[in-house]
């Protein structure tokens, strides 16, 4: 049964909620991405001492015509 109480969250427990975000180029596998979670979700929970399913990952896939270094695009590097 729901217990309310136990489900709150409360200041201190908000501060253990990592959220690490993820950018990087497009043509990564959905495996890829399992994996890549599994193992930065592991690494944040242990070394904060928090339980798994307190960190948050996100993932971005940029298209190389959305992401420049050195004021030109990454698609045009790559010509």
């Amino acid at each position: 049964m729901y217990n309310e109480q136990e489900h709150s969250t409360t200041k201190k427990e908000a501060h253990n909620m990592p959220f690490v975000h993820i950018e990087w180029m497009e043509g990564r596998s959905l495996e890829q991405k399992r994996e890549l979670t599994k193992r930065i979700t592991d690494a944040v929970a242990e070394i904060a001492g928090i339980p798994q399913d307190r960190v948050h990952v996100f993932i971005k896939d940029m298209k190389a015509d959305e992401y420049a270094v050195g004021g030109e695009l990454i698609i045009d590097k790559n010509k």
